[in-house]
């Protein structure tokens, strides 16, 4: 039997939240064109964190940001869906009148239904979990304190691509973005590498509250052997944190490479001073 690789979207989606409201929702479940079979879903509500600074998902524990997976409650959880069909599955949010202020976080998981049948009475393997993530912002009293810790940009590598890092703090009580923009230029020629029209060197990170996110970011197509001039802008909380460096990118071979000529060099001359005091000798002599 082949495995229903669906398909769940929006991979996550955004509310701002007023106490004592209600706010409508949906996601939607895809069974592509190539399955073979009905898809059985299967569709939970549970919350949302992460762990750790490389930010692991976290769809077990319970803590204050995470009550709004109490508030979600989902039409049709469970059904079926044809290949090459989608399925709408709505959801409406009641926000109690006493909610706190601040961040809010869920998870809408999609699996496939063990419980369920396909038309022949064969139980459909869970094949594996989508998510779709909710990001809600109560009304009230919300707190942005953040910082960018750090802003890193090696100044050495022995091969391409080259990462990029940065450690960013969130100690309020609701998510921000941080945005990273980045240019790349060549150190000689002052061609630009990066932005391209595929690529426009500009992307967003999530910084949950009461976290401190490390990010990476690897830049590519640049030359195996050479000097490049990189920047890395990060715009966070009202603040602007900007590191520029000249990156020399050096493969092992070449150092290799080096290292030999720099020797067969040092062996000529200590050659050469050698003969020179032998020739001298003898003249002496």
């Amino acid at each position: 039997m082949d495995s229903n690789m669906f398909t769940v979207l929006p991979m996550s989606q955004r509310f701002s939240l007023k106490p004592g409201e209600v706010y409508k929702g949906s996601i939607t479940v895809v069974n592509p064109v190539d399955a073979t079979e009905d898809f059985a879903y299967k569709v939970a509500v549970v919350p949302y964190g992460v762990a750790g600074q490389d930010y692991q998902a976290d769809l077990i524990t319970d803590s204050d940001h995470t009550a709004i997976a109490k508030w979600i409650e989902l039409e049709e959880p469970t059904g079926k869906i044809k290949p090459n069909e989608s399925k709408e599955i709505k959801f409406t949010i009641t926000v109690p009148k006493n909610a706190p202020a601040g961040g809010q976080y869920a998870a809408l998981t999609v699996t496939s239904n063990n419980d369920a049948s396909n038309s022949e009475g064969v139980a459909i393997q869970n094949v594996f979990e989508m998510a779709s993530i909710i990001y809600g912002s109560v009304a009230g009293k919300t707190e942005y304190i953040g910082e960018v810790q750090e802003n890193n940009i090696p100044g050495f590598v022995v091969t391409a691509p080259v990462t990029l890092s940065a450690l960013i703090s969130n100690e309020g009580n609701v998510h921000m973005d941080a945005t990273f923009v980045i240019t790349v230029t060549d150190f000689f020629t002052g061609r630009v590498i990066l932005p391209t029209e595929d690529n426009e060197g500009q992307y967003s990170e999530v910084i949950m509250p009461e976290t401190t996110r490390f990010v990476e970011r690897e830049v590519n197509n640049l030359p195996a052997l050479g000097v490049v001039k990189i920047n890395q802008t990060i715009y966070y909380n009202g603040t602007v944190s900007t590191e520029e460096k000249d990156v020399i990118i050096c493969p092992i071979w070449f150092l290799a490479l080096l290292a030999v000529t720099v020797c067969a060099i040092i062996g000529t001359i200590i050659h050469l001073i050698v003969k020179h005091h032998k020739n001298k000798r003898r003249i002496e002599e």
